[in-house]
């Protein structure tokens, strides 16, 4: 009679439009916000807002890894001026009879002690003294077989100035790391949708703009703002991904969506075959940037964030746009109003308690948030090594690749198809979960790694396909770590966790050719070695957490921490309701 009366009890409250329990088990209750979403379920509104995000990520790897074709590594020999003096070898008539010493101390303009290095220098004889002198270069002649313009080239980026090529690249990524630093709380502040339409507005406009700049300053300045973007775009396009899914779906479409960069990886090799002067090449894939433009008018702000932040009307009219595009019908407004008043309560809550501390505190409370509580030190630490590590590897990988004697173009264009396999894991969280799948990817990585020196000398195909496969590999890692990490964080600092993660992964890229530059001439063995075994620390880092899949995303820091931690994955929904079911009975 308990359970015939309780599923009555269900059916008339479904009826009347209540909100579907969704599968999230223990920790995913009718009144959470998830429950919202699973009724919303996903059409066409989501699918609008997938492809817009996907979209813009097929953008960002022109101007990630621009340094590939845009300020290469050109030959390129001394335009020596008219009075250069061309050194030729004029060894004496007997050498047989002729001191070694003898052969050096000739004054002659031919001496051979005058070696120098004829792309950076030239010899020219002083009027005055009549002796040889060597002088530095001013002016080269460049290579044009492969390109015919570059940043290298243009700007003469060799010999001292050499530095000035690698800072063409790497300026990118500082913008990156200091663009993180402050997308988290910006997009924690002001939304996901405002923040999404300002970074993708400045980035169209610099990515545009810095093709014609006309000097190497204003050109690196330009790149730095342009990275500052990146972070900005991509993490936060990716949460509202997140935020807007029901359970069930999350990460199969968030996980599609971050896919969608090895595509433009791809694509990059191909486009810079087609064009190969630097100027039109990055005004021809820039002009991919405003095609998104239009798609800000159908985004809408995350109705997460809008319920967390108090903007409930708001929230509410996004949902409502959504239910009719999707289809669906929403459970009633006051059902809806209660369980948003509910979650921005604990928000506010806190928020009224910080306010009540001096500035100074506040301040330092605002940039030790993610230290806060053992579950938020346990969550942080985690990912920084996780996103450190997996980014090591990854650029890493990409860096030594790059040793081998093959078409840049053919290169640029393999290592992108290469990364497309690791789309199967978007069916692999879903089998065996975040967890498990992270640690998987992870440990596998390292193992190819590790096995790599092991490959005798003469099988140079096998010890190439390990290090294809551990960078595939290092792809799915990377896609889980955002999809693992969006889920672990609450909404009101999700920005702000992952912008760490992205912060630590930037420091990853920046060490990673120090470890190659000083490895790989004596030891090139310990390169695979070093890669390898942060993979493995990432591998093991991961034991501390819980598993996310099929639970709700907790909003604020208090769900966090009232968050029962699984112990193992949630049952279906269909096992879920007997189980509930059978709880009713001994009521």
């Amino acid at each position: 009679m308990a359970v015939e009366n309780g599923q009555r009890d269900r059916k008339e409250e479904s009826e009347k439009g209540s909100v579907t329990p969704s599968s999230g088990g223990d920790d995913c209750k009718s009144e959470d916000f998830d429950a919202i979403l699973t009724t919303l379920g996903t059409g066409k509104w989501n699918a609008l807002c997938y492809i817009a995000v996907a979209y813009w990520n097929t953008v960002l790897p022109y101007h990630t890894i621009a340094g590939a074709f845009l300020s290469p590594s050109v030959a390129h020999t001394c335009s020596a001026p008219p009075d250069a003096i061309t050194p030729t070898l004029i060894l004496p008539t007997d050498a047989h009879n002729v001191s070694f010493s003898a052969t050096f101390n000739t004054s002659y303009a031919t001496d051979v002690s005058l070696e120098h290095d004829a792309s950076c220098s030239y010899l020219r004889e002083d009027p005055a003294t009549g002796k040889i002198e060597e002088m530095p270069c001013t002016k080269w002649d460049f290579d044009n077989t492969t390109f015919t313009s570059t940043v290298t080239s243009e700007f003469g980026l060799v010999c001292e100035y050499r530095y000035l090529r690698a800072a063409h690249q790497s300026i990118y990524m500082g913008g990156m790391m200091v663009g993180a630093c402050f997308n988290g709380f910006l997009a924690d502040r002001f939304g996901r949708w405002t923040m999404i339409a300002i970074s993708t507005v400045t980035y169209t406009v610099l990515a545009l703009g810095s093709a014609w700049l006309p000097s190497m300053g204003t050109l690196l300045t330009a790149r730095f703002f342009l990275g500052t973007m990146h972070p900005t775009s991509l993490m936060t396009g990716y949460i509202l991904v997140t935020e807007i899914t029901e359970i069930k779906k999350r990460s199969t479409m968030a996980m599609l969506s971050l896919s969608a960069w090895s595509v433009g990886a791809s694509l990059w090799g191909l486009w810079a075959y087609l064009e190969r002067n630097w100027r039109w090449l990055q005004t021809y894939v820039s002009l991919f940037c405003p095609i998104f433009l239009p798609a800000l008018l159908f985004l809408k702000e995350s109705p997460r964030w809008l319920a967390v932040r108090g903007q409930h009307q708001k929230a509410l009219s996004v949902l409502r746009v959504a239910a009719k595009m999707n289809g669906t019908t929403l459970p009633p407004t006051e059902k809806m109003l209660r369980i948003m008043q509910e979650v921005q309560q604990q928000s506010k809550s806190e928020a009224e308690a910080r306010s009540n501390m001096p500035l100074t505190q506040r301040i330092v409370d605002q940039v030790t948030i993610l230290f806060r509580t053992r579950k938020l030190v346990t969550i942080t630490i985690i990912t920084c090594i996780g996103y450190f590590s997996v980014a090591m590897v990854y650029f890493g990988l990409l860096l030594a690749a790059t040793t081998y004697d093959v078409d840049p173009f053919m290169y640029v264009a393999i290592s992108g198809l290469v990364e497309l396999p690791s789309t199967i894991n978007i069916f692999v969280v879903e089998i065996i979960g975040r967890k498990k799948s992270g640690m998987a990817c992870f440990g596998l990585c390292a193992v190819m790694l590790l096995l790599q020196p092991l490959v005798p000398t003469n099988l140079k195909w096998l010890s190439i396909t390990l290090v294809m496969i551990g960078k595939l590999l290092s792809t799915a890692a990377f896609s889980v770590m955002f999809l693992y990490t969006s889920e672990l964080f609450p909404t009101e600092i999700r920005t702000q966790g992952m912008s760490a993660g992205m912060i630590s992964s930037r420091i990853g890229a920046f060490i990673a050719p120090f470890f190659m530059s000083a490895l790989e001439p004596k030891y090139p063995w310990a390169v695979s070695v070093v890669f390898g075994l942060a993979a493995a620390v990432a591998a093991v880092s991961f034991v501390p957490l819980w598993e996310t899949m099929n639970t709700c995303l907790p909003d604020t820091v208090a769900q966090l921490e009232e968050m029962q931690i699984p112990r193992k994955v949630k049952k279906p929904p269909s096992e879920q309701d007997e189980v509930n079911a059978k709880d009713m009975t001994s009521v």
